[in-house]
């Protein structure tokens, strides 16, 4: 696949998946003859890998270390799990902070609804 492909398929721009690969998140890019690069089934792994890490949050840095790791093998499994298990970790807690706003939210919006409706009249703003 040629960058512009990739960058449709994966809803990046091309700067970006340039990018990936000039820190060294994306091992390897195949290149045509002429020097194109032509995105094969693992490169575009790697770039799915990385869009759903990002877009969880994870660090740049980290997910350098963890391409890293990944290639010395097998031998690195335990730490790339703790890796794994950290970002999962501040997944949760950013989930669990999520909720807490939307139900604050919820709660902000009901109790519009019903001072519009006439059934809170004795409401006292408040953040």
């Amino acid at each position: 696949m040629t960058i512009a492909e990739v960058s449709k398929k994966y809803d990046l721009t091309p700067d970006t998946i340039r990018y990936y690969e000039k820190e060294g998140l994306i091992p390897k890019v195949p290149r045509t003859q002429n020097g194109i690069r032509d995105f094969d089934e693992e490169s575009c792994g790697w770039i799915e890998f990385i869009k759903c890490m990002r877009s969880a949050g994870m660090e740049i840095e980290i997910l350098k270390r963890y391409v890293e790791l990944f290639k010395e093998g097998r031998s690195t499994i335990k730490e790339r799990k703790a890796l794994l298990e950290e970002q999962r970790t501040k997944l949760i807690k950013k989930r669990q902070d999520i909720n807490t706003t939307l139900e604050r939210l919820d709660y902000k919006i009901e109790l519009y609804k019903e001072i519009e409706a006439g059934k809170r009249k004795d409401f006292m703003e408040k953040p």
